[in-house]
């Protein structure tokens, strides 16, 4: 287990380590444009010309991108240029991550109650009524487009149950619709795959023989198909739980959010080239760590995963 974990990681921080590298390097082929706060127009070609080198924009890639990795150690992910000019991006984001952080946990706990409870019911009541009208909201959820729907939510339900159309920080009952919002695609992903790997276990022989010996049906649920139904599930929730951090792009931004994906939308709209490589980098880097949990995770869960005779390979 520590050699897989050990394998993981060493894959991952080189995953990461390319990922940033490529991400610094395109950012450098954007317009320069994103490097000023006052119109770039109006400024001089002596004066453009003073404040890049004054940044180091002119030094060869390789002098930059070993200061980048310098001030990347230290905790540093520079200032913005743009969006709040001078201020440190550090100081930008931790005023953003509390308010994604608490949507994105809040909509993990709703997906995952309504989700996994949606798919045992469609597994127990196979090819029956609830289980094609679940199936129905599923397929509608991955068919239409999200921004149809979720504008429809926030057009109409907002009018219907009486709830603030945009999002509040003092008034609590402005969090219901955006959370509700971001949830309904985790449970259609949730109840999809939970149908689909019980369904799966249903048809196993280990679970015909436990009837056949007269082991009661509750029992073989709990115990034997949901147990093993969500190993593979446990997979991705290392990666959604980190992924809360960065928000949802449009809920955010369609509700006025002040979190992490409006402030994505903002960042690539006033061309703050800084800012949107700080939060390029840390999307990316909290998606790859969210994989390697989750591998580690799904080793711990499944016993029957052999790591060390494949030599670390699943």
């Amino acid at each position: 287990m520590t050699r897989y974990a050990l394998k993981r990681l060493w894959q991952s921080l080189v995953t990461v380590f390319i990922v940033i590298t490529v991400v610094f390097l395109l950012m450098r082929l954007l317009p320069f444009e994103g490097y000023f706060a006052e119109s770039y127009d109006k400024l001089t070609p002596e004066q453009r010309e003073a404040v890049l080198k004054s940044m180091g924009v002119f030094d060869p890639w390789h002098v930059q991108l070993r200061r980048f990795y310098g001030d990347l150690l230290r905790g540093d992910l520079g200032t913005s240029i743009v969006y709040r000019p001078k201020v440190p991006i550090r100081d930008i984001i931790a005023a953003k991550i509390p308010y994604s952080l608490a949507f994105g946990l809040t909509a993990i706990v709703i997906s995952l109650a309504f989700g996994l409870a949606m798919g045992v019911w469609q597994a127990r009541d196979k090819g029956r009524f609830w289980d094609k009208t679940w199936t129905g909201y599923i397929v509608f959820i991955n068919a239409v487009p999200a921004a149809v729907y979720l504008l429809f939510i926030q057009l109409y339900v907002t009018q219907i149950a009486r709830l603030p159309i945009l999002f509040n920080r003092d008034r609590p009952v402005s969090w219901i619709l955006p959370a509700i919002s971001m949830s309904l695609g985790g449970i259609a992903g949730y109840a999809m795959w939970m149908r689909r790997y019980m369904v799966d276990e249903l048809n196993k022989d280990y679970i015909r023989l436990a009837r056949a010996k007269g082991m009661a049906s509750t029992a073989i649920m709990v115990k034997h198909v949901m147990r093993n139904a969500f190993v593979p599930m446990a997979q991705y929730l290392p990666t959604s739980v980190l992924l809360t951090i960065s928000g949802s792009i449009y809920i955010e931004s369609l509700y006025s959010i002040p979190g992490m994906g409006g402030l994505l939308v903002d960042a690539i709209q006033r061309q703050d080239n800084p800012l949107v490589q700080a939060l390029v980098l840390i999307f990316s880097t909290l998606g790859i760590f969210g994989l390697f949990l989750g591998d580690i995770l799904m080793a711990i869960f499944d016993p029957r995963i052999k790591l060390e005779k494949q030599g670390g390979s699943r």
